[in-house]
C-alpha cells in the first residue's frame, strides 16, 4: 500500500488517466512530469538554474524570423 491506497484503489486511477488523457498522451505527460521532477532536484541541489533555451536556437529563431520577414516583403 502506498499512502492507503490498495492495489484497487490504484488500478482505477490508472484506468481513469489512461481514459482522460490517451495512451498516445501518456508518454508525453510521463515525460514532462519527469523533467519537471529532474528540475526541481536540481533547484534544490544548485543554487540557480538556467531555463533558457540554447543560444544556438535562439539565434537560428532570429534567423529564421528575418528570412520570413525578407520573403514576405519580396511577395507584397
Amino acid at each position: 500500500m502506498i499512502g492507503g491506497l490498495g492495489a484497487t484503489e490504484l488500478i482505477i486511477i490508472l484506468i481513469i488517466v489512461i481514459v482522460i488523457f490517451g495512451g498516445k498522451r501518456l508518454p508525453e505527460l510521463g515525460r514532462g512530469i519527469g523533467e519537471a521532477m529532474k528540475n526541481f532536484k536540481k533547484s534544490v541541489s544548485h543554487d540557480e538554474i538556467d531555463v533558457s533555451p540554447p543560444r544556438d536556437k535562439v539565434e537560428e529563431k532570429k534567423v529564421e524570423e528575418k528570412k520570413e520577414e525578407n520573403d514576405e516583403g519580396k511577395t507584397v
